[in-house]
């Protein structure tokens, strides 16, 4: 055994006690090191966030501002109803996290315990619906239908039902005053997502998790002023949730009051009538098919030709906008979106798009003064026009003989405008055009505003579509393929079109000219823009962005933002041209297409002008379209699958006129019973305590027209009249008002057309 010297053995110690100091220096200097970094230069950023963590928030929902119609009666509103809450804090301190009061909660409000159950437990990525996906700390709703007794027994048992209230709040209420509808304008609420809230973070409104949020019609397009913003109040709480102080609160303002130029009266004529020309529609033989018209669709417009506001916009098939109140089960959800029910969320008038027929002949009679030709003519109105061997008819083969084209316009000849276009078409190049082909006919078009969104304050409006020369390339493109592979030269006529497509779908042929003439062919327009067409006609020239916003209103009343009509264009044409085209339009009324059904009307103190129309769609009925207008308003109706013109549209059309002026069968005047003679100027009153000066709602103007309406009607304030509504806006009604039977009732159960066209007809 080899002795180690005890001097070596020494140094080796020493060796080793001087590399565990330096080891233990280095890890105090380095969390010395981290401590500094965490205590000192980011101190402040991690506090903020320590003090974060131990305060949460309890959000107090703003009142969301109501929609007026344009005399201050209200659309949409908010009501009272008694919600029950559970808070979550509370339940979960308990042995059982609350199980036991949530099922005697169940019976007391004759709900299934499981599903009260779900209601309180927290969303995430995994959990499906119901759910809560707000603030844990915030109270979660059981039910917003509560009755006083339930309410009562939970109360005055507050010993067996901890955690557990029953109160007051304010909800969404559609109120359909005099039964007007209005549900696509008006749209609905649902509530926020997580993305919308992480994108509207660094905005100047931004979201809380507990907001309703618009989703379609005025609540989407003026969501940002009617919703107001949310109370704020924040507590501080310990590691265990439990609160142990209040930090701050910020109180909740109110949203704006939305006044828009809807007429509720005119609104449920123009909705009555549009649903009774459907219904008779389809009591009518249709002659091409032999069986009677499916009507399966419809909208109408009601504008004011000098402005471009609209006084009524219905679409059918409708829906009733209280059965998202509250939230809305995955069955509507189905209905309100699926085919069966054909789509009713869709709002027809500015969604809705199909070929226009001869309503829009206003267009080619300006291309045509456009292009050099003369208003006076004269022009051969034949039964029938020949391109190449294929024959274009005339409307029931009726030949006219040498006329202008004021009178093309009264009685609707085809064939006028087939030789026009095609005589422009060959100007252009015909199959070869020229590399600065005018395209009077196209260019034109483009210029009365089609193929392109109006502007009105409506999201989601569709363009419609103009198939000039760069459309038919672009879809020719597209669609190449699908055509070359389907198509057969001797096949159906389908598959003869889809051949003819494959070969020069890029061409703009002759055929195509000449239907695109008469509203037809691939031509697509919306009710929307052919009424802002017509209110141009009527105004003398000038394009409107048509509006349904009128003014915001603050809650007290003391801020009044009106939106003014802004004008997106002029009609290319003159004042000559115009007024031959409006004289010619006075004629399609009087003794025109259009005259059986102005039989008696006051023509010499309300001139009337219009345009028929019926379209013909490939594979389907024809289309009925009407517009119309007088000095003060344009009425646009059109029914899909409807039969014709004047025949399916021009009686319910007429009836709307009826209301407005109050005129009878025999063209009678009765002021006292006209709804709206002039257009509606001045706003309603919000008051100081945020209630609103509105007049009398009538049940339903439909089935009392003979009640005189409010003497000021068009022309100075609504009447003042309390008691005609139990439930002003902004103020806070009875929980016992409104249709509760309808809303347990949703509880419990919780497009346009493109084809290949032929021809058209007056």
């Amino acid at each position: 055994m080899t002795n180690i010297p005890e001097t070596g053995r020494s140094t080796r110690v020493q060796v080793r006690l001087v590399v565990i100091q330096v080891l233990v220096i280095s890890l105090l200097g380095t969390l010395g090191g981290r401590l500094w970094y965490l205590q000192i230069r980011e101190g402040d950023q991690y506090a903020k966030e320590a003090s974060g963590n131990h305060v949460q928030q309890v959000v107090q929902p703003a009142v969301r501002g109501s929609i007026l119609d344009a005399r201050g009666v209200a659309l949409a509103d908010n009501e009272t109803r008694l919600v029950v809450s559970a808070s979550r804090t509370e339940l979960l301190k308990m042995k059982d996290d609350g199980k036991a009061v949530l099922t005697k909660l169940a019976g007391v409000l004759g709900m299934d315990p499981e599903e009260v159950m779900l209601k309180v437990r927290l969303c995430d990525a995994e959990t499906p619906q119901p759910c809560w996906n707000g603030s844990p700390y915030q109270p979660i709703p059981i039910t917003d239908e509560a009755t006083a007794k339930q309410a009562l027994q939970i109360r005055e048992r507050a010993e067996d039902f901890p955690g557990i209230t029953a109160e007051p709040q304010a909800l969404r209420r559609y109120a359909r005053p005099g039964k007007a509808n209005t549900a696509q304008v008006l749209g609905y609420l649902s509530p926020v997502t997580d993305e919308e809230i992480t994108q509207a973070e660094d905005t100047s409104s931004p979201y809380l998790r507990s907001d309703m949020v618009g989703r379609s019609g005025l609540e989407r397009q003026y969501d940002k002023q009617l919703r107001g913003k949310a109370g704020v109040t924040r507590y501080e709480v310990d590691n265990l949730g439990r609160v142990i102080g209040e930090a701050e609160a910020d109180p909740a303002e109110a949203g704006a009051n939305l006044v828009t130029s809807i007429d509720s009266r005119v609104q449920r004529i123009a909705e009555y009538e549009l649903n009774e020309a459907m219904k008779a529609a389809r009591k009518e033989m249709d002659r091409n098919t032999n069986r009677t018209y499916e009507a399966d669709s419809g909208a109408v417009v009601v504008m004011e030709a000098k402005t471009g506001r609209v006084v009524a916009m219905a679409s059918n098939p409708t829906y009733d906008p209280n059965a998202w109140v509250g939230g809305i089960s995955a069955k509507d959800y189905a209905t309100l979106t699926g085919k069966k029910s054909n789509y009713p969320l869709l709002n027809r008038a500015i969604q809705g798009q199909s070929a226009p027929g001869s309503i829009f002949k206003v267009i080619p009679t300006a291309a045509a003064i456009q292009a050099g030709y003369s208003f006076e003519g004269p022009y051969n109105c034949s039964s029938s026009y020949s391109i190449g061997g294929q024959v274009f008819k005339n409307f029931e083969s009726q030949n006219h003989g040498p006329i202008s084209l004021g009178r093309a316009l009264e009685v609707s000849c085809d064939t006028v405008f087939y030789a026009l276009s095609h005589e422009e078409w060959k100007r252009d190049g015909g199959n070869k055009p020229k590399k600065n082909a005018h395209d009077w006919f196209y260019k034109t078009a483009h210029q009365f505003g089609l193929g392109e969104e109006t502007g009105i304050d409506l999201p989601n409006e569709v363009t419609g579509r103009v198939p000039d020369r760069q459309w038919k390339l672009d879809y020719w493109k597209a669609n190449k393929d699908v055509w070359c592979k389907t198509g057969k030269k001797d096949g159906s006529y389908a598959e003869r079109i889809a051949y003819e497509n494959c070969l020069e779908g890029n061409r703009l042929r002759a055929g195509d000219s000449v239907n695109y003439s008469i509203g037809q062919g691939d031509t697509l327009v919306t009710p929307i823009q052919m009424a802002t067409i017509y209110s141009a006609i009527s105004n003398g020239g000038t394009l409107y962005n048509p509006t349904v916003g009128k003014a915001v209103i603050s809650p007290d009343g003391k801020t009044v933002t009106e939106i003014e009509p802004e004008a997106h264009g002029k009609l290319p044409t003159s004042k000559k041209t115009l007024a031959q085209m409006d004289e010619a339009l006075e004629g399609v009324a009087t003794r025109g297409t259009a005259a059986w059904r102005f039989g008696g009307w006051p023509q010499d103190e309300i001139p009337m002008h219009a345009k028929t129309g019926t379209a013909e769609v490939y594979g389907k009925q024809t289309t009925s379209w009407f517009a119309t207008y007088t000095k003060e308003y344009s009425i646009v109706m059109t029914i899909s699958q409807g039969g014709t013109g004047s025949g399916a549209s021009g009686p319910a059309v007429r009836n709307i006129y009826n209301a407005l002026y109050g005129v009878s069968e025999s063209g009678e005047i009765d002021k006292k019973k006209a709804l709206l003679p002039t257009p509606q100027k001045n706003l309603p009153k919000v008051r100081t305590d945020g209630t609103i000066k509105s007049p009398k709602v009538s049940k339903d103007p439909v089935k009392d027209r003979a009640a005189s309406p409010s003497p000021d009607a068009g022309a100075t304030t609504p009447q003042e009249d309390p008691a005609a509504d139990p439930q002003q806006p902004g103020t806070v009604p009875s929980p016992e008002i409104g249709n509760r039977e309808t809303r347990r009732r949703h509880r419990r159960r919780r497009g346009g057309t493109c084809g290949r066209t032929r021809r058209a007809a007056a």
